[in-house]
């Protein structure tokens, strides 16, 4: 289920890229723990780190760098 806080911080972090950025991905990419090297192949249009989103979680692993990137894989 899906509560109201939850949606309210879902909108609040998709107005702050949206004001932040005029890029609009097509298609998005969730990478996992051990998987966080397919990042280096994106060709980077932007990126944010995850404590500057609003209501975004921080990473809490070492080995994860924590942000959401946009841009391009060839």
């Amino acid at each position: 289920m899906v509560t109201d806080d939850y949606r309210a911080k879902v909108y609040g972090a998709v107005d702050f890229l949206k004001e932040q950025t005029d890029f609009r991905p097509e298609i998005v990419i969730v990478l996992g723990t051990g998987l966080g090297g397919l990042a280096s192949a994106v060709e980077v249009e932007c990126a944010f780190a995850y404590e500057d989103i609003p209501g975004f979680p921080r990473s809490t692993v070492k080995s994860h760098v924590g942000q959401l990137i946009f841009g391009w894989i060839k």
